[in-house]
């Protein structure tokens, strides 16, 4: 569902938004796709972070563990 809602945008926003739509996409679908779209990287962006974070705090035993996987393995 839509909802109808109106925004002031600066000048030169409107002109950015109008240079970035694509061909046959109105202002408001382009508008919506770029929210969507910085949305997702945003969420991505956290994912990432929490995933880094994880790596930092159990890097230690994670580096053992590659470590002694690397000792198992032949030598050619």
């Amino acid at each position: 569902m839509k909802l109808k809602t109106s925004i002031l945008l600066s000048e030169d926003i409107v002109k950015k938004v109008n240079r970035v739509s694509r061909k046959g996409e109105s202002r408001s679908e382009t508008i919506e796709r770029l929210l969507r779209e910085a949305f997702e990287s945003e969420n991505r962006r956290n994912i990432d972070s929490r995933d880094l974070e994880l790596i930092n705090r159990y890097s230690e035993q994670l580096n053992k563990e590659a470590e002694d996987v690397l000792e198992y393995q032949e030598e050619d």
